[in-house]
């Protein structure tokens, strides 16, 4: 079988540090999602715009050709323990493929470049090809019995965030509530050893956030140009 992308997404993040772990973890960040052309019928989402939630099929474009293992180290492990692949959401698997439910925010069928869907919740990197789109239905695909596996012993752990005003206000106010929810829950790699003088860079929506992270509170300290 061959497939192809029927879409791409645009997010604010150029590059995979900082993306949220799943999707949905940050709410208040928003994607746009145009189509191919191939797939620019405004009739191919007839009816979309009734539902509150999408499935999106997408690919880990970044990391394709670079292989696979039968087991993985997960990092909310601490990278010492391995479990098997598909007991995972690692990217590197047979068919490096993601899964991710967002929130419709709106669709316009009608734009210069053809039907465009607005999402928030996207845990994507900008460009990331779209190869399928499906409606997100309650009663089916919400379980209130799941359990968690592996992952319930690795809770998230959320950062206090220190944002002064004066660099807030660098910032679109659109785009204040996704970038703190991105840096609460800690942008760094899972298990990263505690270096409470490092400066670390996000880059998100054209700008380039600088930020240390001393146990739990993470302070940002500058606000640039991407391009700086």
């Amino acid at each position: 079988m061959q497939i192809e992308p029927i879409a791409h997404i645009h997010t604010d993040f150029p590059t995979k540090f900082g993306v949220p772990r799943q999707s949905g973890l940050a709410s208040e960040l928003t994607s746009t999602i145009v189509f191919a052309p191939a797939y620019r019928n405004p009739d191919c989402l007839r009816g979309i715009a009734d539902f509150s939630h999408l499935w999106l099929i997408w690919e880990f474009d970044k990391v394709a050709g670079a292989g696979w293992s039968p087991t993985v180290l997960p990092p909310k492990l601490g990278g010492k323990t391995r479990v098997g692949v598909f007991a995972t959401r690692s990217p590197f698997r047979p068919n490096p493929l993601g899964l991710s439910c967002v929130q419709l925010l709106k669709a316009e069928l009608h734009t210069k470049d053809g039907p465009v869907l607005y999402v928030a919740g996207a845990d994507l990197v900008d460009g990331t090809p779209i190869y399928d789109i499906k409606p997100y239905i309650p009663f089916a695909d919400c379980h209130s019995d799941a359990t968690g596996g592996w992952i319930e012993d690795a809770p998230w752990q959320e950062l206090d965030v220190e944002f002064p005003q004066a660099l807030q206000d660098m910032v679109p106010p659109a785009k204040i509530s996704g970038l703190v929810e991105v840096l609460r829950q800690d942008p760094r790699r899972a298990g990263s050893k505690h270096e409470p003088n490092r400066v670390y860079h996000l880059a998100y929506a054209g700008l380039d956030i600088s930020f240390t992270v001393d146990e739990t509170q993470l302070t940002v300290v500058a606000v640039n140009d991407a391009q700086d």
